[in-house]
Order: C-alpha cells, then sequence, then structure tokens
C-alpha cells in the first residue's frame, strides 16, 4: 500500500515503550526481504548499544537502521565499523533549544537526521509514534546547521505536511499515526498525504 502510494522507504518498528505500528522482529525480516529496490527499509530501534543493535539487524536485515533514541558516540562509532554497508539515521527529539546542539554534535557520526516530537525523558519514553507536531522553527534551525539528510517526522498528515515541508525544508517526511485509523494503515489517509507533496513540489518546485 505504502509503495504503491509513493513512499520511497518503509518504517518496520521494532517493539517500543510507547507509540503505534510495532512489530516483532521476525515480522520485520520477513517484510525487509520482499522490498524491492530502490525503496529502503528502516528498521527503528530504541537500542542503545552497538552490540544489541547489531544483533537486532542481524536478524532484520533492512538496508537501513532508525536509532530512535540517543546513542552514544563510542557506540555509533563500533556500528559504523560493524555494519559498514548499513546507513544510520539518528533521531533527534525537538523540544527545546538543547535539541540544536544534539543535532550538530551527532552529525559527523550518522548519515542522515530524523526530528521528531518524542520525549525520551518521561518514566516510559515517548520515542515516536505520538502524533504531535513540534517547534518547527527549531527544526528549520537544525537543516540550516547540518550538512546531511533530514527528515522531519512528528504529527505530520495531510493537512499539514505541505506547510511543514515549505517551513523545514527536509530532504524527506516520515510519518506513522497520521496515516492509521484504530491502529491500522488507511489507505485513503495515504492517499491524501502524498497527493499534498506532489501538490507542495508542484507549486514551489521543491
Amino acid at each position: 500500500m505504502a509503495m504503491s502510494a509513493g513512499a520511497s522507504a518503509l518504517g518496520l518498528v521494532s517493539p517500543m515503550p510507547s507509540g503505534e505500528g510495532t512489530i516483532e522482529n521476525e515480522l520485520i525480516a520477513e517484510i525487509a526481504v520482499r522490498i524491492p529496490p530502490p525503496v529502503s527499509t528502516f528498521l527503528l530501534t530504541p537500542l542503545q548499544h552497538a552490540d544489541d543493535i547489531v544483533e537486532q539487524h542481524r536478524l532484520c536485515r533492512t538496508s537501513t537502521i532508525q536509532l530512535v533514541d540517543a546513542v552514544g558516540f563510542a557506540e555509533l562509532r563500533k556500528l559504523r565499523k560493524r555494519l559498514p554497508g548499513i546507513k544510520l539515521v539518528q533521531v533527534i527529539h525537538v523540544t527545546d533549544e538543547n535539541s540544536i546542539a544534539e543535532a550538530k554534535a551527532v552529525s559527523s557520526l550518522v548519515d542522515a537526521l530524523l526530528l521528531d516530537s518524542g520525549n525520551p525523558s518521561l518514566a516510559v519514553k515517548e520515542l515516536g509514534g505520538t502524533g504531535r507536531t513540534h517547534d518547527w522553527g527549531l527544526s528549520r534551525r537544525i537543516r540550516d546547521g547540518v550538512s546531511l539528510p533530514l527528515f522531519l517526522a512528528g504529527g505530520l498528515h495531510g493537512g499539514n505536511v505541505a506547510d511543514a515541508i515549505r517551513a523545514v525544508r527536509p530532504y524527506g517526511v516520515d510519518l506513522c499515526s497520521g496515516i492509521r485509523t484504530g491502529g491500522r494503515l488507511d489507505k485513503a489517509k495515504m492517499l491524501r498525504f502524498f497527493d499534498a507533496i506532489r501538490q507542495t513540489e508542484t507549486h514551489t518546485g521543491y
């Protein structure tokens, strides 16, 4: 459904403390092996230690790993060494000015950043799928301050994605709850989302 609508990447969400759309590692592996190029497969993982992430990836076999919680610099370097052909995307949960410094600090160690609206400091961590937007002004400052590709997430849907693209000018956009109804993917919402993106591209040349 996602690929037919125009998705260039599929996010496969492994078990998380909270959020929608999680599936087991075995199902992620089953899906990932069937996705044809050039569509990318993203393993969304909350793990923070390189050894654990490598072990999970060996099972799931995606083309990209999306780190939804903060991962230490030493662990990122270890991941680079042990998974040299796999892209690393670090999620930055945009909450305040500190998020800008966090993004800049990690930008040399990963292939891309993804800006989301979670809150890892809660007792039950929010690591995505919140359905909330964040301050796109902060996101734009991060976008202008780093040189690598940047994805925007957090409460995006067909009704606001055009405004989000114009405000932040991301490399790409990412969503979860905005195309779900009753916890399941909703084809009508998905098509509206991609139609809004295409209209934005037509009107702005972006």
